[in-house]
Formats: C-alpha cells, structure tokens, sequence
C-alpha cells in the first residue's frame, strides 16, 4: 500500500510554511524534504514522524513522540532517527512547521 494524493496534499499543508518542501515516495511511504534535507516521513496507514537528533530528542519524547522501530529478519529490532509527531502537531499546520523548524535547526 503506497500513500494516496490526499496524504501527500495533507503532508503539504501540514508544513505549508516550512521551505522549500519537496516529497518522494519511498518504500511504500513518502519522504518530506526541506532544502534537500529529509526531515519527515509518512507512512502509507497516516502515521507521521519527524527526524530527530541532538537535543531535539529530549523535546519530542517529553511531548509523547516516540521512536520508530522495527524487527529486521534475524529478529534483531532496529532504531531509527524518527519519532512521532505528537497529536497535537497534526492539526494545527503553524504549530507542525514551527516543530518541524526546530527539529530541522538540529540537522
């Protein structure tokens, strides 16, 4: 399953003032890119999540962000460098583009 016309319109508006927004579908999902620099993903059930580094993990996870994992073949289960983005960040696209700036300030 692959993420519709109207995801990716959603995830366009959700961060209609971030710059320079571009997307790429990936892997069933899409990728969010600011300036080249990936910052997002959506999966193709609507989950979003924003890339995390540095001193911004401490913020998303104290907003109840949390981390994306996933079971590779041999069983061994695998982090990757995104969270959540916390509920209140999904309807509101001014307060999601100013928690995506921020997450994008410690790339």
């Amino acid at each position: 399953m692959s993420v519709s016309e109207a995801d990716i319109a959603f995830a366009r508006e959700l961060f209609a003032d971030i710059p320079n927004v571009t997307t790429r579908k990936m892997m069933g999902g899409l990728c969010l890119y600011s300036d080249g620099q990936i910052f997002a993903l959506l999966y193709s059930d609507g989950q979003m999540f924003i890339k995390a580094v540095g001193e911004f993990v401490a913020e998303i996870e104290a907003l109840g962000g949390t981390r994306w994992t996933y079971t590779r073949k041999d069983g061994k289960v695998t982090s990757m460098p995104y969270w959540s983005l916390p509920d209140q960040f999904l309807d509101d696209p001014s307060e999601a583009s100013a928690f995506a700036s921020r997450a994008l300030e410690h790339l």
